[in-house]
């Protein structure tokens, strides 16, 4: 299951019914996986808290070789690893785990240039704990996804893949 995508595949984000698939060049599902997008529901404005819709692709790929649950600050490896310890020692971090997909926005002025660019708001694909409910809006922007399906789906994609949200 972590072979490179096939050339023209690419990612869909469907906000409504919080699900990621893999897609071939043709539209035909490859896998697909439970997610979790913005609690504030979808949008482009900066300081919104909402996941930014439309085309989209896969600027930076981020913690390549690190173990699941490896917490991230600033897209950098803190050198922790998430356990329920550590959640109760910082109760109010919002948990980037894993890997990051960075996205970068394809349409100017809707989530690309001032005041939307999903690029400039660190809008990621990325990992979260365990015990976060997936099929649930409740992020703050991003697009959340249990560590073992972000880390599968991070051995696939490459920089460059197209990620389409609706």
């Amino acid at each position: 299951m972590n072979t490179p995508l096939p050339p023209g595949a690419y990612l869909t984000i469907d906000i409504a019914s919080q699900v990621l698939t893999v897609c071939t060049a043709d539209g035909s599902a490859l896998a697909s996986y439970p997610i979790s997008t913005a609690l504030n529901g979808p949008g482009e404005q900066d300081s919104s808290g909402c996941t930014p819709r439309g085309e989209h692709y896969i600027r930076a790929r981020i913690g390549e070789g690190q173990p699941l649950n490896t917490v991230f600050r600033g897209r950098r490896p803190t050198g922790e690893i998430y356990s329920p310890q550590l959640a109760a020692e910082h109760p109010d971090r919002d948990w980037i785990l894993t890997r990051i997909l960075w996205l970068c926005g394809r349409e100017w002025g809707r989530n690309r240039g001032p005041g939307v660019d999903s690029f400039r708001r660190f809008i990621y694909i990325h990992g979260t704990p365990d015990t976060e409910p997936m099929g649930e809006a409740l992020s703050h922007g991003c697009v959340r996804m249990r560590n073992t399906d972000i880390a599968e789906l991070f051995a696939r994609v490459r920089v460059g893949t197209r990620v389409v949200i609706g």
